[in-house]
């Protein structure tokens, strides 16, 4: 039976990420997530969710793990201190990643004591369903191996054994490594032909190098260190064709038991525009111009057809099922995704304003700025079309997305660009018609925005459009919004999606970290500067052990629920770092 390790806790796995697809480190040093080639893959480690195939490093004495990434790079150091020293294991991805080949490098190193771990390796395919064939060692002690279509190769364990006989598809070795000292582990995985081994000391330097050049300084925000890891994680889930999945998992629940589960490990347009739209707040950043390309190729190819997601190679998502799989504790396994099936209108209108963005930093070429005339025109044709709006509900006339579609209109008809073109008289006027419509029909009586003509609530994503300048700030409507939101979604700093039923805000769901970040952008753009940076740092503690962030944040229990890491929710961050570091020279409210 291949269980080696039970699912833990989500605040206690860290990722390392090549930018073609990414792995989950436990605290055991087990690889409890990897999918390979690709994001959406099928997995190769799957422990996480119940599946097969294993991948560990561990003490053999009690120990307290620890760990750390290193300045700068999605490179983690597992860190276990033992009853007779401290040991520690350097993990990542040769980076920048082969889309056909993952490298995964392990370096065990003896920081106090000899280090002795076990290590148990047990390569799969197919979630595994698809065990390792023909695993054998060649001449120079490298393990090769066969798994549906992958191919296999471990250097560095020449004296590991099989567990349980020549036909077992598991190897294990008791490794000592004596004071001072560091041994190498290198796994690659492919599609095609191995290639030549690879050198464990060329490719951590070329990684080491690449993290380097990759993750700028940040230095023009406030908790950079926490923002220069957020960057990395985002370039660590970017694809060299410029698109960011929204997370490297599936099927991890947002709530126990209640059947919100899905697959994350897609690019979806709105994130992307998000994403790009923060970076552009704190400098042109290579992940601006990474959000400009993806997006742009799609909106030329599908145009007003644009579905919401699509894979990390610009292909369209498979239809979700289920695996049959146990599933993480309180979720099920799902791969797949019926978002496919949507129409999003609020996409359209984030296209705009990311182009916007990259025009204001100079980094809107010509095919962008054709990509942009496609997503108005799009607007035009479809804005008074119901859709499934940013939660992916029912199809409504949903006001955040029709006001999104306005601010994108204005965004880009304000660009200099745009200024000596018929163009920008029209998207004003359309903005201006799609404001007052929206106005008409969804504007509570008490002054604020509802989520749609027939639905009273509030909602954390009717912050969004005045942020980005669908109404003005001062506009009694974004004022009205922002404060009965503050005192009927919120609780000490943390915030809610929309109310979904009697039950209490915490009982219903976890606190959306998303619309934390983006309530402390709505109280700065209020002058409310002191009470921006406490809902900053309220929220930015509500991270894992290792930093990442998830979707919701049991606030109750103080665990991380959904899909980890959230790449929009590290994009907000970094967005608020910078735009709060902008304004705060004297900490004061108005």
């Amino acid at each position: 039976m291949n269980d080696p390790f039970s699912p833990t806790t989500l605040r206690d796995y860290a990722l390392i990420a090549d930018g073609e697809r990414g792995a989950l480190i436990g605290p055991h040093g087990e690889v409890a997530w990897m999918c390979a080639p690709y994001w959406d893959s099928d997995a190769v480690f799957s422990t996480l969710i119940g599946g097969e195939g294993a991948y560990s490093v561990t003490p053999k004495q009690r120990f307290v793990w620890g760990g750390y990434y290193e300045d700068n790079a999605l490179i983690w150091r597992s860190r276990w201190v033992t009853q007779d020293g401290i040991i520690e294991c350097r993990e990542a991805l040769a980076f920048p990643g082969d889309a056909h080949k993952a490298v995964l490098l392990r370096r065990v190193m003896a920081e106090g004591g000899d280090a002795q771990v076990r290590i148990i390796f047990e390569p799969a395919a197919g979630f595994g369903a698809d065990r390792a064939r023909r695993l054998a060692k060649d001449e120079h002690g490298r393990w090769t191996a066969q798994a549906g279509a992958l191919r296999f190769r471990w250097s560095g364990a020449a004296r590991a054994k099989h567990d349980g006989g020549s036909r077992s598809h598991r190897l294990t070795l008791d490794l000592t490594v004596p004071h001072g000292e560091c041994h190498d582990l290198v796994l690659e995985i492919c599609d095609g032909p191995l290639g030549e081994p690879v050198d464990p000391q060329d490719a951590w330097t070329t990684t080491e190098r690449a993290w380097a050049d990759q993750v700028p300084a940040l230095e023009n925000t406030i908790a950079a260190p926490d923002a220069r890891l957020s960057y990395a994680v985002l370039r660590g889930l970017t694809t060299s064709g410029g698109g960011t999945v929204a997370s490297a998992t599936t099927s991890l629940p947002e709530r126990a038991e209640e059947g919100r589960n899905y697959d994350y490990r897609y690019v979806w347009i709105r994130d992307q525009c998000y994403i790009g739209q923060s970076i552009a707040a704190a400098g042109p950043h290579p992940l601006l111009d990474d959000a400009v390309r993806f997006v742009t190729e799609r909106l030329l190819d599908d145009g007003p057809h644009l579905t919401p997601a699509y894979t990390g190679r610009g292909e369209r998502i498979p239809d979700q099922h289920r695996l049959d799989l146990p599933g993480y504790p309180g979720g099920y396994d799902l791969v797949g995704n019926w978002v496919t099936k949507q129409f999003q209108l609020d996409a359209f209108g984030e296209a705009l304003l990311l182009f916007a963005a990259a025009a204001r930093h100079d980094r809107l070429d010509t095919d962008g700025w054709r990509a942009a005339q496609v997503a108005a025109n799009a607007i035009k044709q479809r804005w008074r079309e119901p859709d499934a709006g940013i939660w992916e509900l029912e199809d409504r006339a949903w006001t955040h997305s029709r006001l999104t579609c306005a601010a994108g209109l204005r965004a880009i008809a304000g660009l200099k660009v745009a200024a000596t073109t018929v163009h920008a008289v029209d998207w004003t006027s359309l903005a201006d018609q799609i404001v007052a419509d929206t106005s008409k029909k969804a504007l509570h009586p008490e002054g604020r925005w509802r989520r749609s003509p027939g639905d009273d609530r509030l909602d954390g994503a009717l912050l969004i459009p005045p942020l980005r300048g669908a109404v003005p700030a001062d506009d009694p409507r974004t004022v009205q919004t922002l404060d009965a939101y503050v005192a009927e979604l919120t609780e000490d700093h943390f915030a809610y999606r929309f109310r979904h039923d009697e039950r209490s805000l915490e009982e219903a769901e976890g606190s959306f970290v998303l619309c934390g970040f983006i309530t402390a952008l709505a109280q700065l753009q209020q002058g409310r500067k002191l009470e921006a940076v406490r809902w900053f740092e309220r929220n930015r503690t509500a991270c894992s052990a290792t930093g990442l962030f998830s979707e919701e944040y049991d606030v109750r229990q103080r665990q991380l629920r959904g899909n980890l890491p959230q790449a929009f929710v590290h994009a907000l961050m970094i967005e608020t770092a910078a735009r709060i570091a902008e304004q705060t020279d004297g900490l004061t409210d108005d």
